[in-house]
């Protein structure tokens, strides 16, 4: 018996989840869970099931790809740990959230390594054995750093995602393009608002009400990838700015935590740099 996670995206047409159903009928497959949805304005169809059963997973594919309209994507994925690599600059909580997560069996992914342009968080790696790389962008081009970043992560096989865990150096295009679809990111929602350093410091100047965090894939369009998970807390006037750096910085966490839960368990369907999330 096998267990699979079945993702469709298709064009709409009635009918659908019939169809598909039929399929997984027919191969005597027991459905354990079931979601789907139509965006009317793009008439865009997607469908995310978990069923088992005694199937070849190409077999499955090949038989539901025949019953749905031309232009599908379909994926037919058996449930399995993914391999991240995650990259840090040197503030340690959304790091430190994760690997916490991890070493309690909440994330089910192998940390390959962690990579940073500095050597601070190194210790606090250590103590959960993984391997922790340092490549600094000390004295080079920002192409030089690139390759040797991509020469690293380059040596560890089947890769699935790259976390961003307040990695704080702007991708190149080459290397976003390099990583496609693979790479999450988690910044405070100040953004665009209040860049530059100490954002909190520029909120608090303003007076703000709320502040939040948002995790979303990383394109070429600098923090305007596709959104992953969000979250917002509501201050006061009674707030310090570093008050309000010590909330962001929770929520910042839990969100990027979250977003990647979310993507490790193939719930992302990702198109028109709009998300689906089941």
């Amino acid at each position: 018996m096998s267990q699979y996670r079945v993702l469709i995206d298709a064009n709409d047409e009635k009918g659908l989840v019939h169809k598909v159903s039929s399929v997984f009928y027919n191969y005597d497959l027991n459905m354990l869970s079931n979601s789907e949805f139509v965006d009317k304005e793009s008439n865009k169809f997607f469908m995310r099931s978990v069923v088992d059963g005694a199937v070849d997973k190409n077999e499955l594919s090949d038989a539901i790809i025949k019953v749905l309209p031309e232009s599908s994507t379909i994926k037919v994925i058996e449930p399995k740990k993914k391999n991240i690599i995650i990259m840090v600059t040197k503030e340690l909580h959304a790091l430190g959230d994760i690997l916490i997560r991890h070493e309690a069996g909440e994330l089910d992914a192998n940390i390959l390594a962690v990579i940073s342009n500095y050597d601070k968080l190194e210790s606090l790696v250590a103590k959960f054995g993984i391997p922790y790389i340092t490549i600094s962008h000390e004295g080079l081009e920002r192409a030089e750093h690139e390759d040797k970043l991509i020469e690293a992560i380059g040596a560890f096989n089947d890769l699935d995602y790259i976390v961003l865990a307040k990695y704080m150096r702007i991708l190149t295009p080459r290397f976003v393009e390099a990583y496609e679809g693979k790479i999450i990111n988690i910044h405070h929602s100040f953004l665009p608002a209040f860049i530059g350093a100490n954002p909190y410091k520029q909120a608090y100047d303003r007076g703000v009400k709320i502040i939040g965090a948002t995790a979303h894939f990383v394109n070429n369009n600098l923090d305007e990838g596709p959104i992953i998970a969000q979250d917002v807390k509501h201050i006061t006037h009674a707030y310090g700015w570093r008050d309000m750096q010590r909330l962001g910085r929770d929520v910042e966490k839990v969100v990027l935590s979250r977003a990647l839960k979310l993507a490790l368990e193939d719930r992302i369907f990702v198109y028109a740099n709009r998300t689906v999330i089941f």
